[in-house]
């Protein structure tokens, strides 16, 4: 079956054909994929660098996993940095090619196939509008909004709503923006691009985040660091910029000034005011529900597996799949009572 060529183990990895692990460590693969420089995708990273012949991942993932993580020996022989699209041969039988993912900075796809014409398809995580649809014959897909509740169907404009809204507010003063690594830098370029000028200010690592993504084309403008002098009085005088810090950080920092969470969760509103001075903005960099349905139907995939590590919607996806596309699909790692296709 074309499924014993592909599945999701207990500890995350995603194993592809004969050869590959994505996004964790399996000691029984000798090449490791790193989709994109999130903590769940980097799983054991540290031990494929010393174990594992290979491990492949886009320019831009490498430098970012270099920065999210300094422990990682990225500059290791036998860490290889693809382009997208640039076929990596690794026996007679298998190649593997890393194909964009709209997600965050250097997020890929992997396509694994083989000299039977067999095509096995991991897609990372994504979003629907920019990311290609891979032809395969098996296709292992992130559920992260594997469910039916998860659809976002906003007769708005969330990007102009975002920069309307921090617009406004600037007129008040520093506005605070939190949000994950990547999706951050989003609204950044966003802002950039709707020629909002005003200082942007953060912490050392989203500073470094940003230099990256920088520098591979993203437009960020001039940054500036909240510990440098200028970034100092900017915020301690509350003046107009805006302040880009980790979603971790938002119970601690700009606690008297207007906080703006930019989250994929939200799927009643495009926007929610959560407190007096705080607002959930319907942001995401993952496909919703009907947008997951729709890869699985254009991919013209044979057989699904859902990402069920990651994630408490697989199974709900993979039975949805089957339900509404007549695929046949399966969670994994499997769940409790849950032991063949859905």
């Amino acid at each position: 079956m074309l499924a014993e060529r592909a599945c999701v183990t207990n500890t995350g990895a995603v194993l592809l054909g004969n050869s590959v692990a994505c996004d964790a460590f399996d000691a029984n693969r000798p090449l490791r994929v790193v989709t994109h420089a999130h903590a769940d995708h980097l799983l054991g990273l540290r031990k494929s660098i010393k174990q594992c012949e290979k491990v492949l991942m886009t320019p831009a993932t490498r430098d970012l996993a270099a920065i999210v993580n300094p422990a990682f020996k990225l500059k290791n022989d036998n860490v290889c940095a693809l382009a997208y699209g640039q076929a990596f041969k690794y026996t007679d039988d298998e190649t593997v090619t890393l194909i964009k993912a709209d997600h965050i900075m250097g997020a890929s796809q992997v396509l694994v196939e083989n000299t039977c014409g067999n095509r096995v398809v991991y897609t990372g995580d994504f979003k629907l509008e920019d990311t290609p649809v891979i032809d395969c014959d098996t296709l292992i897909v992130e559920a992260t909004y594997g469910t039916p509740s998860c659809r976002r169907n906003f007769d708005v404009d969330i990007y102009e709503l975002l920069v309307s809204m921090i617009e406004r507010r600037l007129r008040g003063g520093t506005v605070y923006v939190f949000g994950f690594y990547g999706k951050l830098q989003e609204v950044m370029q966003l802002l950039r691009e709707a020629y909002v000028q005003v200082p942007f200010v953060m912490p050392n690592l989203v500073y470094e985040v940003s230099k990256v993504c920088g520098n591979y084309g993203m437009n960020l403008g001039s940054l500036t660091l909240d510990t440098s002098n200028e970034g100092q009085e900017l915020l301690n005088n509350n003046l107009p910029c805006i302040a880009f810090y980790h979603t971790n950080a938002r119970f601690k920092i700009g606690l008297k000034n207007t906080r703006i969470s930019v989250s994929g969760w939200e799927f009643q509103n495009p926007c929610r005011q959560i407190s007096e001075r705080e607002y959930l903005v319907a942001l995401s960099d993952h496909s919703d529900f009907d947008n997951l349905i729709e890869y699985v139907k254009r991919s013209k995939a044979k057989q699904i597996i859902t990402d069920n590590y990651r994630s408490s919607h697989g199974r709900v996806l993979a039975h949805e799949i089957t339900k509404r596309l007549g695929i046949p699909a399966m969670a994994q790692p499997l769940g409790k009572g849950q032991t063949t296709l859905a």
